[in-house]
């Protein structure tokens, strides 16, 4: 970091801030997330603006030129970093049993370093993160999509005294999409409902309901199948 910044210096620092919290900052735009384009710009240009307050302060007038030292200014940027924190939590949310916003916080908390980076003068080591970030948001999207993941389900049924007991439900659930982790059970009268959670392998995108659970609606005896994964 230089002891002295020019205009030019300043222009150049704020404007690599602007591009790269734009380029950012869209993916989350481009995703309706609640902290998106605009949030994620402000979060880059306040960490650049904090380390340049910092590179302003580092040659006081009438002090010696190891003042800043003494002065300890790195609180400044740190302060920052500590701030965005709580603005990431915000970011996350919790809807039931699915938590969402996880990379939001992430993205909001990098994007608070890659502007300390060009806030520094630290010009490439900003764009390389900047590359490196955009192929984290866009790339590993597209990687995340081909992978196969367990997510966590619940399956609800209501079956009537024609309907399946547990051992059907079981055998019929045997060598298929879903793998029964528990199974509750609760008896009203001669209804009874069977709580089954589950864990449902398939890939990321694919929101159809397992063909299992249609084949237990179409069941004699099923009255009320319900399906809703956890996260």
């Amino acid at each position: 970091m230089p002891l002295s910044v020019t205009w030019v210096d300043l222009a150049i620092r704020i404007v690599c801030t602007l591009i790269a919290g734009i380029v950012i900052g869209y993916n989350r735009g481009e995703h309706g997330k609640a902290a998106g384009l605009r949030t994620t710009v402000l979060v880059c240009l306040a960490a650049a603006v904090a380390m340049l307050q910092v590179n302003y302060l580092l040659t006081l007038s009438g002090r010696s030129s190891d003042s800043f030292v003494m002065n300890d200014l790195m609180r400044l940027p740190l302060g920052i970093l500590t701030g965005v924190g709580f603005i990431g939590g915000g970011a996350i949310l919790r809807r039931g049993d699915i938590v969402v916003g996880v990379t939001t916080a992430a993205t909001l908390w990098f994007v608070t370093v890659v502007g300390l980076c060009f806030g520094g003068g630290q010009l490439l080591l900003g764009w390389t993160a900047t590359l490196v970030g955009c192929g984290v948001l866009w790339g590993l999207k597209w990687i995340e999509s081909l992978m196969i993941v367990s997510r966590n389900a619940r399956l609800t049924l209501t079956v009537d005294q024609d309907g399946p007991d547990e051992t059907d439900i079981r055998r019929r659930t045997s060598d298929r999409e879903v793998d029964i982790v528990e199974i509750n059970l609760a008896i009203k009268d001669d209804v009874r409902t069977y709580t089954l959670n589950v864990r449902d392998i398939r890939r990321p995108n694919d929101t159809s309901l397992p063909h299992l659970v249609e084949e237990f609606a179409r069941q004699r005896g099923v009255k009320e199948v319900h399906w809703r994964h956890l996260g």
